[in-house]
């Protein structure tokens, strides 16, 4: 089968395309380095041609809705002028965050259904490295501030690519249609996650200060809107201690 994906180069588009080519199909990059602009739409028939899926892995934040948004909305309609199966990765929770790039999130998901191709939508937690990110960020030498019940459930960037992978090779809907949410196995708080990058290090557990949630984007976090419900994603790959094992130390 022949899949594009575009944002190859990232991360887990990265981890899309060696997933797909383990399985014996043709993974075709698709980005701007191999003439592909999702915002101009050069390159973009041309590299549909032919394929059967097409996993949508690119984004920019920086760039306000011009990708996340508008990006994706030009791809779905090539997609389903094309006969293209969509498959694009989204985020779990968005649907009453305030988060601004949340918000981009879910009106690209609307553009999707808005084009009416055949079209999978899968939310994933965030990632392993976002979850060490945001522990980072609020950990000062000893000290970790946590905010609210502020907690992860974050998955493995290789179990979201190949669930990216699973779709794109199997049975394609008629039209929209949102797969299982997927998510990693465990919940941990910032405390937690903080405590674990402070072991790798070889250091004693953070002394943790709660502070309170300020803006409406801190307060959502703060509640776990960004964790599933218990029973409605689909849990796996590695935990976020497997994970932090093979990084260098943090």
């Amino acid at each position: 089968m022949r899949v594009v994906v575009t944002g190859a180069a990232g991360d887990l588009g990265a981890r899309v395309v060696r997933e797909l080519t383990s399985r014996g199909h043709e993974a075709v990059p698709a980005s701007r380095r191999t003439g592909v602009d999702l915002v101009s739409g050069d390159g973009l028939e041309a590299v549909l041609a032919g394929a059967e899926s097409v996993v949508h892995c690119a984004d920019d934040p920086s760039r306000g809705d011009w990708v996340t948004v508008y990006g994706t909305r030009r791809l779905a309609d090539a997609a389903a002028a094309h006969g293209v199966h969509l498959v694009h990765i989204s985020i779990v929770g968005i649907d009453d965050h305030p988060l601004a790039y949340y918000r981009r999130k879910l009106r690209a998901e609307q553009g999707i259904a808005a084009a009416g191709g055949s079209a999978s939508v899968l939310r994933a937690t965030q990632f392993h490295s976002l979850a060490a990110s945001f522990a980072q960020r609020l950990s000062f030498g000893p000290v970790t501030v946590t905010i609210g019940d502020l907690a992860f459930q974050a998955v493995d960037t290789d179990f979201v690519a190949e669930r990216l992978a699973d779709l794109a090779l199997g049975p394609r809907p008629a039209a929209y249609a949102r797969a299982t949410d997927v998510a990693g196995p465990e919940v941990l708080t910032l405390p937690q996650v903080a405590t674990l990058l402070r072991a790798q290090r070889g250091a004693s557990a953070p002394r943790v200060v709660r502070a309170p949630a300020l803006g409406r984007a801190m307060r959502a976090f703060a509640e776990q809107r960004n964790v599933p419900a218990p029973g409605t994603a689909q849990t796996g790959g590695r935990t976020f201690a497997e994970w932090l094992a093979t990084r260098p130390e943090h």
